[in-house]
């Protein structure tokens, strides 16, 4: 079984709070960062497989990531995702049809459930735990997450207590 979604990461960390002296009107510049959108792969038995793009996910995007996925099992897949369009698009049930995919099951959680989704926690560790809050050129973001898909389950844990 494995866990999949998208997420994205951004080269400029949001600006969440700020703050100004009383009677002062704050001004902040908008910032246009580049934004690294990452597929996810979490398997039941502990392994993590990455893929990014500096483009848009797309629902081939998503099929060709199953594709990946499957190479790395001999095994029937279940592959856990939510309602995400890409996940559900015509042309993913399409492509899902050919024989390379046989071994391939989709399992779709109840809409407005990303609880239920692991590779969720995840996500929220790695932006918020794991890379560190600051501006990062693209060698820097991808290496980042290159260091955390080879350490993972190492020196990056996950505990679901």
């Amino acid at each position: 079984m494995a866990y999949v979604d998208e997420a994205g990461f951004s080269l400029a960390p949001p600006v969440r709070s700020a703050w100004t002296l009383r009677g002062k009107t704050h001004k902040a510049q908008p910032q246009k960062a580049g934004r690294l959108n990452v597929m996810g792969a979490m398997f039941s038995s502990g392994g993590l497989y990455f893929s990014g793009t500096w483009g848009t996910m797309t629902s081939l995007a998503f099929v060709g990531f199953l594709s990946q996925l499957l190479k790395r099992t001999a095994k029937p897949l279940v592959v856990v995702v939510d309602n995400a369009t890409i996940h559900a698009a015509k042309a993913v049930r399409a492509l899902l049809q050919l024989p390379e995919f046989e071994r391939l099951t989709l399992y779709f959680l109840p809409t407005y459930s990303p609880e239920l989704n692991r590779i969720e926690i995840l996500w929220r560790k790695i932006k918020y735990e794991w890379l560190p809050f600051r501006k990062h050129t693209r060698a820097e973001l991808e290496g980042a997450l290159d260091r955390i898909q080879t350490g993972f389950g190492k020196d990056y844990n996950l505990t679901f207590c």
